[in-house]
């Protein structure tokens, strides 16, 4: 069994084929979704798709691209999700500072929003970072010294350094699509790193296809592909790298209502 831990099929991306892409996931044996929030205006809609699909949970929180959307982002918007048992984590949130630099401190103090969110409720962070690494480690690492908290590095393409901060207080790192890529021995050679123990896999669908369908807009039944990259990366075979991935995930996102 497969888990996609990072999707967002509630995008318009998928408005034609939201049930067929479902389908196809379950096919491949990609069995548990989260389909991640990115907008916690969309939060309740997402809520809703869920409680209408088995095994699909989601997730309330704000991505950093949309910081200045709201000019007085409190913790409280996303804990007021929280009780929804289909909420089994923090945002998407973090800092992108490669499209988004103009709008660096609005995008500061919403990440510290929901730091605040996943320190008060337990639910895991679900941490963006690009081309923020310095900042992104100095957040992280002064936030959980006040108050540890969980968390994940998702879609993971940064450098090493911050792969190990985030280690250090107890992360998890996501693999996607972006491994699967020839220009990117260096980040398989960080994942090669990681302990098997905080490995995730993920497809962060729509976006990221892997090969052989980079290009294509991506889909869950696609973390096939990257499974079996990050298998061969690890010196594994796939079923291996699928239950050892798919058990870091109920780990994670223990709120997550795992079937026997």
């Amino acid at each position: 069994m497969f888990t996609d831990s990072h999707c967002h099929i509630n995008s318009e991306d998928f408005a034609a084929d939201r049930e067929e892409v479902v389908v196809r996931a379950r096919e491949m044996k990609v069995e548990y979704l989260l389909d991640v929030s990115d907008d916690v205006e969309k939060t309740p809609e997402i809520i809703d798709f869920c409680r209408h699909h088995e095994k699909i949970y989601t997730t309330s929180g704000l991505h950093p691209e949309l910081a200045d959307k709201y000019a007085e982002f409190k913790a409280e918007m996303i804990l007021e999700h929280i009780k929804s048992p289909y909420v089994v984590g923090i945002g998407e949130c973090g800092l992108d500072y490669y499209y988004n630099a103009d709008i660096k401190a609005a995008q500061l103090k919403v990440f510290q929003a929901h730091i605040e969110a996943a320190q008060e409720s337990g639910l895991p962070l679900i941490v963006h970072s690009r081309d923020a690494d310095e900042d992104m480690m100095r957040l992280l690492t002064k936030n959980y010294k006040i108050k540890p908290f969980r968390g994940e590095l998702h879609c993971f393409s940064s450098g090493e350094k911050l792969c190990r901060a985030a280690l250090d207080i107890g992360f998890y790192i996501s693999a996607s699509g972006i491994i699967t890529f020839k220009k990117s021995e260096e980040l398989r050679q960080i994942f090669a790193k990681v302990p098997n123990e905080r490995l995730l896999i993920e497809t962060d669908a729509p976006f990221l296809a892997p090969t052989p369908h980079r290009g294509k807009r991506n889909e869950p039944a696609y973390v096939v592909n990257t499974a079996q990259v990050l298998a061969e990366v690890k010196g594994i075979d796939i079923e291996q790298l699928a239950e050892i991935t798919t058990e870091n995930f109920f780990r994670l996102f223990n709120k997550v209502r795992r079937d026997e």
